[in-house]
């Protein structure tokens, strides 16, 4: 008989997360499937054999991994009717987000907005784990790691050369950037994210994909704020200092997203 093993995962807050298990797993026959619920950081594995080996690869993880319940299980395991609903959902906010990732680079580096240019850098960061989830479906797990490996060295690159050129114009007699610029762009963006929101919430998918990516989604929204913020305070102060403020917060976010991806492609 199948068995049904729910573990607790501390540290499973994003797609990254998710997306490390699945590869980490991958390779034991014995699971059938693997349901994952991000806001409560649980993980369900229905599953043939021991546990013992599935407890193990988790906690090489390192992420606070914690066997909460094995048990027998007698349900029935279905494939979702609705999987190319979501593919194409995914597919709209992969491109939504790297359209509005040249967008705002484009108007961040013409306003001279740090503000703009890390919130197009944490766009392209969200677009990179979409497409490794999408574009990975069906290739081996040396494949998957090596596509995950050079994202993750990509994105913390760009975080990197992010925070050095913050750095500088804080020590640098830059300008100040231009506010109307990053409060429209950055509203633009959270008109964009908001439609995102909307259509993943939409598909009422309890799969954990779709759940990772509606968290993901709610995050830009939060950042897009912080963005029209800091332009508000340029304004309102005529100084730099909000926008230089806001590029590092966010350059740092999309940094420690680097990380998760490379843990993934260990």
């Amino acid at each position: 008989m199948m068995k049904k093993s729910a573990f607790k995962i501390a540290r499973m807050d994003c797609p990254s997360e998710e997306q490390m298990i699945r590869m980490k797993l991958e390779g034991l026959n014995e699971i059938k499937q693997l349901d994952f619920e991000i806001p409560q950081r649980k993980l369900t594995i229905f599953h043939n054999g021991n546990t013992a080996e599935i407890e193990k690869l988790l906690a090489e993880l390192r992420l606070g991994s914690n066997l909460i319940s094995d048990t027998e299980s007698q349900e029935v395991i279905a494939t979702e009717a609705d999987t190319n609903n979501q593919r194409k959902i995914l597919w709209a906010v992969l491109i939504i987000n790297f359209a509005f990732f040249v967008l705002e680079m484009l108007f961040g580096l013409i306003s001279k907005s740090m503000g703009l240019v890390a919130d197009s850098l944490d766009m392209l960061a969200d677009s990179l784990v979409y497409a490794l989830s999408l574009l990975a479906v069906g290739q081996t797990v040396i494949r998957k790691k090596k596509v995950a490996k050079l994202s993750g060295y990509f994105q913390m690159a760009l975080a990197l050369f992010g925070l050095a050129e913050v750095i500088r114009r804080f020590k640098g007699a830059e300008g100040i950037p231009i506010f109307q610029n990053m409060i429209i762009i950055s509203f633009l963006a959270l008109l964009a994210n908001s439609v995102s929101l909307y259509l993943i919430q939409k598909a009422k998918s309890k799969e954990a994909h779709m759940q990772a990516s509606a968290i993901f989604t709610s995050n830009d929204i939060i950042i897009n704020l912080g963005v029209i913020l800091a332009g508000g305070l340029v304004y309102y102060f005529e100084s730099k200092i909000p926008d230089l403020v806001i590029g590092s917060i966010v350059f740092i976010i999309v940094f420690q997203g680097a990380r998760r991806i490379l843990r993934l492609a260990k």
